[in-house]
Formats: structure tokens, C-alpha cells, sequence
């Protein structure tokens, strides 16, 4: 028998995959539940997008892996974004990166910065990742509230205790 990692005693089943079985769960039961909870979209896409998909499934270029990197024209959007969103200036070629998904940034980031014993901000309300990955990389949990009368901001007075 092979026994898992010991850091794997730290982690619970994930947050999401609890609250999916619980909406289950309730919607067997007759009750009709809007889940705003994980980011799933609630629609298809529209037709024109998903004609794009299928018409774009036959380029021969775009069969096989991505550059580490990242599609150039992806990383320029974003930089765009974030420029539009919050006036924040990105370089393309150096600071941005496209992921899976966000698990993924929160668990490289964390393996790449923190070390056993190093403490972790994390806010709460805050996104269930943050704490599952700190507890496996051995980071020292601080939580931290966001108030809706500080429009859901952190308080960095509050922080300084």
C-alpha cells in the first residue's frame, strides 16, 4: 500500500464540492436553487461564438500546446483589461501569464514564496483556495475580515494588530 503525503492530512474536502452536493441535494428536494457560488456560466454561448469554436477547430495551428507563455495576443488583452478595469500598466511579455484556472496561480505562487511556517494573509469572506493551499504548503494562517460597511476593503489599520 502506498500512503499519501502527511500534508495531505491538512486538507478537507474542497469548500465548493461540499456546497454543490449540498445544492443537489436541495434541488431533488423540490426546491429551484440559483447557484452564484463557483463562477459556472448559467447560459450557453451565443451561436456566433460557438460557430467561431467549430470553424476554428479546423485551423491545423491550433492543434497542439500553447507556448509556455502563453498566446501573445491573449497577454496583450489582458494587459488591456487591466488597463481599462483598473489603470494598472502590465508588460505583456513579462507580467502576464495565462492559467488554467485560479487554483492553479494560488498554488504555484505559494510554492514558489512561502515556506513552512511563514504566516498568510487571507481574507474573510475570501476565496476557499487561499487557505487549502497555505495549509499545504505549511503557511501560518491570518485571517483577516472584509466589512461591508468598509466596502468589502480591507481594514489596514485592523491589520496592524
Amino acid at each position: 500500500m502506498i500512503e499519501p503525503a502527511n500534508r495531505l492530512s491538512t486538507i478537507n474536502e474542497y469548500y465548493f464540492s461540499r456546497k454543490l452536493k449540498e445544492i443537489s441535494d436541495l434541488r431533488e428536494s423540490g426546491k429551484d436553487i440559483l447557484n452564484l457560488g463557483i463562477g459556472n456560466p448559467d447560459m450557453p454561448p451565443s451561436n456566433a461564438t460557438i460557430k467561431t469554436l467549430h470553424e476554428s477547430s479546423f485551423v491545423q495551428q491550433n492543434h497542439g500546446y500553447q507556448p509556455y507563455t502563453g498566446n501573445p495576443n491573449l497577454r496583450g488583452a489582458f494587459v488591456k483589461w487591466y488597463k481599462k478595469y483598473f489603470q494598472v500598466e502590465l508588460k505583456a511579455d513579462t507580467e502576464t501569464l495565462p492559467l488554467i484556472g485560479s487554483k492553479e496561480g494560488i498554488m504555484h505562487i505559494s510554492m514558489a514564496f512561502l515556506n513552512p511556517g511563514d504566516s498568510v494573509l487571507i481574507p474573510d469572506p475570501g476565496y476557499p483556495a487561499y487557505k487549502s493551499v497555505s495549509d499545504l504548503v505549511g503557511a501560518n494562517v491570518i485571517k483577516y475580515d472584509l466589512k461591508e460597511e468598509n466596502d468589502w476593503f480591507p481594514d489596514f489599520d485592523e491589520l496592524q494588530h
